[in-house]
C-alpha cells in the first residue's frame, strides 16, 4: 500500500524529542546502530544512490528486494547479475541481512481471497483465467523457485529469505494446515542451502498478525522456518502491536524485523517503536531491523532520510 505522504522536519523533531525524553537504558546493550538495515530499492532511485544512503548513515547491512533502476526482483535475476551485485556490495563494505522475495505471494489453489486485489476487479474473464493459470504455474514451480532463491541468497551471503502464505481468505485459520504442509515441503531445500525461510506477517496474506504468526510457528516446529515481523502490516489488520502484538510473538523464531516510515511518526499510524526496541533488546534480539520506507511516489527518498534519522535517534537511546 503506497502513498505520497511526506514526513516533515516537525515530525522528525517530535519523534526525536520523544526518544530523547525516554532516557538511556543502561541495563540493555544488545541493539545498536549496527543492527539497522534498509531495503535498497526504497532508499535510492539507483543502486549507487542506495549505497550512498547506506554510507551516509553508517549502515553495515542492507536488505534486497528489487533492482532500484529496473524494479526487477533480484532473486530471479540471472546468476551473473546477482554475482555482480554481490561484488558491488562487498566492495562497498555492505552485507545483506535479508533477501525479500515474492515467494508464494499469490492465491493458492483451493482458496478464495476475501478481498481481491483492485486490479483483479477490473479484469475481463479472459484476464482472470490467464492470471489463475499464471498463479497455478507459480504454485507448481514453488520448489524450483525456492531453490532459485536459495542460490541467490548463497551468492549474496545471506541466510534469510522472505516467504509468504497465500492471498488472505475470510477465515485465515482454515489455511494453516495447508501452510504447514507447504513449508514442510520446502524445509529440506532450505536446509540443504543452509538458509532460513522467514514468513512475513503481511496484511494481504493468510499470516498477517502477530497472533497468526504465533499460531503458525506452533504448527511448524522446525527452526529452519522463522518469521520477519512487520508490526505495520499487522496494524492494517487492527492489531495493536505494542504491547499486545509483541507479547504473543515466539521470540526465539524472530529472525528479522522491519520498520515502516509512517509508523515512526506521530499520527494515527504511529507505533511505539521505542518501547518495542527496548523489549526486543531485553529479550536478547541481536538480528537486524530494516527500513521499508513504504511510501512510494516523489517523496520516497525524502521520507527514507527522515525515517532513518528517526531510527538512529531511537536506537541511540538503547
Amino acid at each position: 500500500m503506497a502513498s505520497n505522504f511526506s514526513l516533515s522536519r516537525r515530525d522528525l523533531l517530535a519523534a526525536s524529542a520523544a526518544a530523547l525524553a525516554a532516557g538511556p537504558l543502561s541495563a540493555f546493550r544488545g541493539l545498536t546502530k549496527a543492527n539497522v538495515s534498509a531495503i535498497t530499492d526504497e532508499i535510492g532511485r539507483t543502486q549507487a544512490d542506495a549505497i550512498a544512503f547506506a554510507h551516509e548513515y553508517g549502515l553495515q547491512w542492507v536488505e534486497l528486494r528489487n533492482v532500484p533502476e529496473t524494479k526487477k526482483e533480484i532473486t530471479f535475476l540471472p546468476e551473473p547479475e546477482i554475482k555482480a551485485l554481490a561484488a558491488e556490495l562487498a566492495s562497498n563494505k555492505l552485507k545483506v541481512s535479508f533477501l525479500n522475495t515474492s515467494l508464494l505471494k499469490f492465491t493458492w489453489p483451493g482458496t478464495i481471497p476475501a478481498k481481491p486485489r483492485p486490479a483483479a476487479l477490473k479484469e475481463t474473464p479472459e484476464q482472470t483465467a490467464a492470471r489463475a493459470a499464471a498463479e497455478m504455474k507459480r504454485w507448481d514451480n514453488r520448489k524450483a523457485d525456492v531453490e532459485t532463491a536459495v542460490r541467490a541468497a548463497n551468492i549474496l551471503g545471506t541466510n534469510k529469505i522472505r516467504i509468504f502464505t497465500g492471498e488472505r481468505v475470510a477465515q485465515p485459520e482454515t489455511t494453516f494446515q495447508l501452510i504447514r504442509q507447504t513449508m514442510e515441503e520446502l524445509i529440506p531445500i532450505a536446509e540443504k542451502g543452509k538458509v532460513h525461510l522467514l514468513i512475513e506477517n503481511e496484511y494481504s496474506q493468510n499470516i498477517g498478525t502477530s497472533a497468526e504468526t504465533r499460531a503458525i510457528m506452533d504448527l511448524i516446529p522446525s527452526k529452519t522456518v522463522g518469521f520477519n515481523w512487520d508490526p505495520g502490516n499487522a496494524k492494517y489488520l487492527n492489531e495493536v502491536s505494542w504491547p499486545d502484538g509483541y507479547k504473543v510473538l515466539p521470540k526465539n523464531r524472530l529472525l528479522n524485523a522491519q520498520f515502516k516510515a509512517k509508523n515512526l511518526m506521530e499520527g494515527e499510524e504511529h507505533i511505539d517503536w521505542l518501547s518495542i526496541l527496548k523489549a526486543m533488546q531485553k529479550d536478547g534480539y541481536s538480528g537486524q531491523i530494516g527500513l521499508e520506507t513504504h511510501t512510494g511516489g516523489p517523496n520516497l527518498i525524502e521520507n527514507a532520510h527522515t525515517a532513518m534519522k528517526t531510527i538512529m535517534h531511537l536506537v541511540g537511546q538503547l
